[in-house]
């Protein structure tokens, strides 16, 4: 279908039409409306922001393997709900996403199911075991054009293997993402090691198991001359240490969660395994510290890790609960509440941190420029006067395992446009019969 989206609010806060026709922006601003054809559906965009679709490195959409937690149908759904028009879809599937056959079930899984561009994630080694390197060439130059490699919920912990692994990926322009935690450090580790940790008889999670890591990681990309992804930055030293590494040109990007940016470890204190969550939830001054580095540039993304669960592997005793919280449909309205609200970003940077900049680490073209004429139709209308106690009838996957259940969360996504399609009209998710169709 063409649409005439009226008096949008652009990431500029300059107001103005959007005409969609065949699946591309045909014009934005005064010749909008002469641009669209007759037959154009007309949306009533007063008060809505117009975002690029947004992108989200590092999703967990659990299939092939694992589908009663999720599937990339569910997953997408859940996505689109959010105003994300593509993710990245990590590794640790069953089987793992290691081989050319299984990243591109995974792309072809997402071209199926139509509710937003899916980008395999290649692992680092063979079954993320951490021995030896998976086919990185072979998935780099598979249908899925891998570009992004981790063995995220893991940590590539051997050097050597790490080294070799950028090594690898600089031949193909590609990235490794890691999960930065030093096991060793971490062995039976339940929450951030601290005071609240000794008084609640909780096994700590120290901060230094994440900086270690960072910290080498970030000398061997410099040594290789390679590209490094930090994923889910949680602390005020792993801040330290990636600003050190690009003040020297070093070649590193960092993202950090929307729980990381808003939530803190004193919600441990009730046990409730909803907060249970890898790299754990931290301190006040850990979360004002991540903030921080995002408003001046040191973390480049905002990424949800969504880790969904089924409810018996939370709804459990803390020290046998699953680790992962749901984030896709509550990602925009988190930022909102922790960054925009009190006016330390505006929604150009939102635009940034969370479809640009992202697109550009995992080289997703077609995002570079965000909403210009000739790019391909994949747009967010959020509505940032709405306020809402979030709850499970926000939720459009198969988790429900949400820190933000009962919250009040402001904003919400109202319309998404993926590649010229309508997937989210007046808040509700469009069939996928009706995608299939090419309403």
């Amino acid at each position: 279908m063409s649409y005439l989206i009226e008096g949008a609010t652009l990431p500029t806060g300059e107001r103005a039409d959007i005409a969609i026709e065949g699946g591309v922006i045909t014009a934005i601003g005064a010749d909008a409306a002469a641009a669209a054809s007759g037959s154009a559906a007309r949306i009533d965009a007063d008060g809505l922001v117009a975002l690029p679709g947004l992108v989200d490195l590092h999703t967990h959409l659990r299939e092939p393997g694992y589908e009663q937690s999720e599937t990339v149908l569910t997953g997408t759904r859940a996505a689109a709900s959010g105003g994300y028009t593509a993710v990245f879809a990590m590794a640790n599937t069953s089987p793992v996403s290691d081989t050319a056959g299984v990243v591109e079930q995974v792309l072809s899984l997402g071209e199926a199911a139509g509710y937003a561009t899916v980008r395999p994630i290649g692992a680092v080694t063979v079954g993320l075991q951490g021995e030896r390197l998976a086919e990185l060439g072979a998935m780099a130059n598979s249908r899925a054009r891998v570009r992004v490699f981790s063995d995220d919920g893991f940590c590539v912990s051997d050097p050597l293997l790490m080294r070799r692994a950028l090594e690898y990926v600089k031949a193909v322009g590609g990235v490794i993402a890691q999960h930065a935690q030093e096991p060793r450090l971490t062995q039976g580790a339940q929450m951030n090691e601290g005071a609240l940790s000794g008084e609640l008889g909780l096994a700590g999670w120290p901060a230094v198991a994440e900086e270690s890591i960072i910290a080498r990681d970030v000398l061997l990309a410099e040594h290789v001359g390679s590209r490094l992804h930090v994923c889910h930055v949680s602390t005020a030293g792993s801040v330290e240490v990636i600003r050190w590494a690009k003040s020297r040109g070093i070649r590193v990007t960092a993202e950090v969660t929307p729980h990381h940016l808003l939530l803190t470890e004193d919600l441990v204190r009730g046990y409730d395994a909803r907060y249970k969550v890898n790299p754990p939830l931290r301190a006040r001054e850990d979360v004002e510290a991540l903030r921080e580095a995002v408003v001046d540039g040191t973390i480049d993304i905002v990424a949800t890790d969504h880790a969904p669960h089924p409810v018996e592997a939370k709804d459990t005793e803390w020290d046998a609960a699953a680790n992962g919280m749901v984030g896709l449909e509550s990602a925009l309205s988190v930022v909102h509440a922790a960054l925009v609200a009190d006016g330390r970003l505006d929604w150009a940077d939102v635009a940034r941190l969370m479809s640009a900049k992202p697109a550009e680490i995992g080289s997703l073209r077609g995002y570079e420029q965000g909403l210009v004429v000739g790019a391909a139709a994949n747009v967010a209308l959020y509505d940032p006067s709405f306020s809402r106690s979030f709850s499970v009838e926000d939720l459009h996957g198969k988790g429900v395992n949400s820190p933000y259940l009962g919250l009040e969360l402001p904003g919400r996504v109202v319309h998404t446009f993926h590649a010229g399609r309508a997937t989210v009209v007046d808040g509700a998710l469009v069939d996928p019969s009706e995608l299939a169709g090419g309403r």
